[in-house]
């Protein structure tokens, strides 16, 4: 049976003497760093990943491939673990679960074209385990949800290959993932709830995530973690369309909002600073209050608020367009046949994942406008994967070498960090500014517009 060892001790897979694996399913942003957590902390993981092209480039260590630094997941010390504790095989052969006493599944929860909530890869991942799982094994679901997935979906789904005792024969819990990609912080830093179908299980996932994880905090059930995961990112979401409504009122008044939300950020309690910028991106913050409002209509009770916020936030990249072609025609020129240089095709700084990218999407109204449009993106070289069809294949240019004076505009999305503005802020003939990085340099307002 194919596996791989990515560095540890490798482990004979024809006698098992000694503890049964940790079982990752679903190798992305999320599942990889907890895998290498587990790895970390000296258990033998198992990965299971139902897509080729990413089995391939986590079994060679692709870290660039992935989107997730290899030391996210192969540890501080790089493949080899200097104590030789802990290994990570990607398994192919699903046989290999009876060998987990716990499986973690780390799956993409997207939204389907009705905009409801698409839990396949959920459901092709329960029914694929089911008929393998050890005595007693431990499931634990990790994706973001809506409130009651593990009990009406998941439960269910892992009972059709023959019913199982809760508690006795399986164990079923829910614990979200709080990975925070480009921060710095490691898995193991990042608090982690868990919720339980019931006691046994409930302890049963909390033991086994202590062992990986500094701080892990039980609560009531599955429902209240899928829900607690659900208010973080409302949370988010709400306060981010806040603060950019209040930027666009100020914005009428001549007010810099940035100033502002420093001011405020003193007040040392009752309020939290968000900043204000061109649009959400990711897989979290632009798609989980989708979750909420799903819900909500479900349950026949409106969610106002968050479908306000909802709109507010996906209108974003068209206000940047706005004063981006408001600001050529000031200065006697058009957005139309003009050209256009984005920094930033990742949807935040320090990180190469273009899901839901603002600077995409500004690139595809610029472009749907008459204009023409170049990225520059050091994280980002080659747009593929998931980018809207226009743009895929595009090549970012070399920001050191490339002469942004040719351009009619520079739209400041994304400032990655090591990138230096200043050659931009000497050449550029026009600025669009959507994260205040242009701030120290002192340029005229005919050259700099923020947005």
């Amino acid at each position: 049976m194919a596996a791989r060892s990515l560095g540890g001790t490798r482990m004979d897979h024809g006698t098992h003497t000694e503890r049964p694996a940790i079982g990752v399913v679903g190798l992305g942003m999320t599942g990889l760093p907890l895998a290498g957590a587990f790895r970390d902390a000296g258990r033998r993981v198992l990965g299971f990943e139902a897509d080729p092209a990413r089995r391939a480039a986590v079994e060679a260590g692709d870290g660039d491939a992935l989107g997730v630094p290899a030391e996210r997941w192969f540890g501080p010390s790089g493949a080899q673990r200097s104590d030789g504790r802990g290994s990570f095989d990607v398994a192919t052969d699903l046989e290999r679960v009876a060998e987990c006493e716990a499986l973690f599944l780390c799956l993409p929860t997207p939204l389907d074209a009705d905009g409801a909530p698409d839990l396949s890869a959920i459901e092709s991942a329960a029914h694929g385990l089911a008929p393998h799982l050890a005595p007693n094994a431990l499931v634990v679901l990790c994706s973001t949800t809506w409130p009651g997935t593990t009990e009406q979906r998941l439960v269910p789904w892992l009972h059709e290959a023959g019913p199982r005792r809760l508690g006795r024969d399986l164990c079923v819990a829910y614990s979200p993932e709080r990975e925070d990609p480009g921060s710095g912080r490691r898995t193991r830093e990042l608090p982690r709830l868990v919720g339980g179908m019931d006691a046994v299980s409930l302890e049963r996932a909390r033991a086994v995530l202590a062992e990986a994880l500094d701080t892990v905090h039980p609560v009531e059930s599955c429902a209240t973690a899928e829900s607690a995961k659900l208010l973080e990112n409302v949370f988010r979401a709400v306060n981010i369309a806040l603060v950019n409504e209040f930027k666009q009122v100020l914005d009428a008044q001549g007010i810099d909002v940035w100033p502002v939300v420093r001011a405020a950020a003193t007040k040392p309690y009752g309020f939290m600073p968000f900043e204000p910028g061109p649009g959400l991106g990711g897989h979290c913050i632009p798609v989980d209050p989708e979750y909420l409002t799903w819900a909500a209509r479900r349950a026949g009770v409106p969610a106002t608020l968050v479908e306000l916020a909802l709109d507010v936030n996906r209108d974003l990249p068209r206000r940047v367009v706005s004063k981006l072609s408001q600001a050529l025609d000031l200065r006697g020129s058009q957005l139309e046949g003009a050209r256009v240089l984005v920094l930033g095709a990742a949807y935040k700084p320090g990180v190469a994942d273009t899901r839901e990218s603002p600077g995409l999407r500004i690139m595809e109204l610029c472009e749907s406008a008459g204009a023409r449009t170049d990225y520059a993106d050091p994280w980002v070289p080659r747009l593929d994967g998931d980018v809207p069809h226009a743009l895929s294949g595009r090549r970012s240019i070399d920001l050191a070498t490339a002469d942004v004076a040719d351009y009619d505009a520079v739209v400041l999305a994304v400032h990655h960090p090591g990138v230096d503005l200043a050659p931009v802020a000497a050449s550029a003939r026009l600025i669009v500014d959507t994260r205040d990085g242009f701030r120290g340099f002192d340029l005229p307002p005919e050259r700099l517009v923020r947005a």
